[in-house]
C-alpha cells in the first residue's frame, strides 16, 4: 500500500445506529415486563443493582478506551495497514493470531484495541482472527488460571485444540468477504 495514499476511512455513524436502537427496545421491554411481572419494589432493585454494575464497569471502560486509544497514537497508522490491514494477506493474519495470544487483560480491553486496529486500517479478518486467538488461548489466562488449576497437560492439549481456530476464523472471513465481492460484480 503507498503510504502517501489516504488511508481507507469507516463509515460515521450517528449517536443511535440500528443496534443500538434494537438494545433499546430490548431493554425497555425488559424492563416493562419486569415492572409488570414483579412491583415496582423488584423493578427498582433491578435498577439499582444494574446502576451499581455500571458505576464499577465504567473505570475499566474507559481504562480499556484509553489503552486503545494510545495504541493509536503509537503505532504508526501505515505499520498496522502494512503488517495488519489487507494487503498484508495471510501473513497479517498469523500476526493477528499471535497478538492475540498474548495480549493480557479482558474485553475492556481487547474491544477497544481491536476497534482502534479497525479504525487504524487494519484488515477485518485480521481483527477478528486477534479476537478469535485471545478468546481461545489468552496467555495470560492460561498461565494464571488453567495451568495451576488443570495442570500443563490440560493446557498443551486446549492450545493444541485452539490455536488453528484464530487463523481459521480469519480465513473463514476472508473467503465470505471473496465470494460478496464475486457477487457484487456485474
Amino acid at each position: 500500500m503507498d503510504p502517501a495514499a489516504p488511508s481507507p476511512r469507516r463509515r460515521r455513524r450517528g449517536p443511535i445506529d440500528w443496534p443500538t436502537a434494537i438494545l433499546i427496545v430490548l431493554v425497555v421491554t425488559a424492563a416493562v415486563y419486569v415492572l409488570w411481572r414483579d412491583g415496582s419494589a423488584r423493578f427498582l432493585e433491578v435498577i439499582g443493582e444494574d446502576s451499581s454494575l455500571f458505576l464499577w464497569m465504567m473505570p475499566n471502560v474507559l481504562a480499556g478506551c484509553l489503552i486503545a486509544a494510545l495504541v493509536t497514537v503509537l503505532l504508526p497508522r501505515d505499520t498496522v495497514v502494512r503488517w495488519v490491514g489487507k494487503e498484508a494477506g495471510f501473513k497479517g493474519i498469523l500476526i493477528s493470531a499471535g497478538v492475540g495470544i498474548i495480549v493480557p487483560g479482558g474485553p475492556y480491553t481487547i474491544y477497544p484495541i481491536a476497534a482502534a486496529f479497525l479504525g487504524m486500517g487494519a484488515d477485518a479478518a485480521a481483527v477478528i482472527t486477534l479476537i478469535t486467538s485471545w478468546t481461545t488461548i489468552g496467555l495470560s489466562r492460561s498461565l494464571v488460571w488453567e495451568l495451576p488449576f488443570l495442570g500443563f497437560d490440560f493446557v498443551l492439549w486446549r492450545w493444541v485444540g485452539a490455536l488453528p481456530l484464530g487463523v481459521l476464523a480469519g480465513l473463514i472471513v476472508r473467503a465470505i468477504e471473496r465470494h460478496w465481492r464475486m457477487k457484487a460484480k456485474p
